[in-house]
């Protein structure tokens, strides 16, 4: 079984911030790939399915961003998954928007849930999708994530939406080296 999560914080206030690219990103996989409904589970809204061949798990935790470990550590145990059938989907300050950064392990970057997760997991070897959303010019970063997109960055938004749901696909089809050649880079 692989486990794919999205990171974000949980509620209508938050939905189309941009801290929660994650889950915008697991919700077009569920979408895509024609899963059933969300259950409360694991401390979040859980989808099962088949894809590529694959069992796969969609988390989208309910715990907030900063304490997601507790979900993810939840899931993962139920489902027995090695390190290796994890992939992490989460916004990074540090890309340009529309940036996508994979990696199959790596420190949190100061992205609070991805460090509650590794703390929680108790290692870095598990993969990670950054999704870039900028860094303010100026003002308060925590501000700055839960704020909407302004409507001139709605469009690159959206595209890097699809292109991540792209990227998550790859990894999980073709594996983590295919999906870093293919997605490492800012969209043309």
């Amino acid at each position: 079984m692989k486990l794919i999560v999205g990171l974000g914080n949980p509620g209508p206030e938050y939905a189309e911030t941009r801290h929660n690219v994650g889950y915008r990103v697991v919700e077009a996989l569920h979408g895509r790939w024609g899963f059933d409904g969300w259950k409360a589970k694991f401390h979040g809204w859980l989808s099962e399915g088949t894809h590529g061949g694959q069992r796969v798990a969609l988390l989208r935790p309910t715990t907030y961003m900063n304490v997601s470990g507790k979900s993810v550590v939840a899931a993962g145990r139920f489902y027995k998954c090695e390190r290796t059938d994890l992939l992490v989907i989460s916004d990074d300050l540090d890309l340009e928007l529309g940036t996508l950064r994979i990696r199959q392990r790596g420190s949190s970057g100061g992205q609070r849930g991805m460090e509650d997760i590794i703390r929680c997991v108790g290692s870095q070897e598990f993969a990670r999708l950054r999704i870039g959303i900028g860094r303010p010019a100026r003002g308060d970063a925590a501000a700055f994530v839960l704020e909407r997109f302004h409507p001139s960055e709605r469009d690159a938004a959206a595209e890097v939406i699809v292109r991540a749901a792209e990227a998550a696909e790859c990894w999980l089809v073709e594996g983590p080296t295919a999906a870093m050649n293919r997605y490492n880079r800012r969209a043309e």
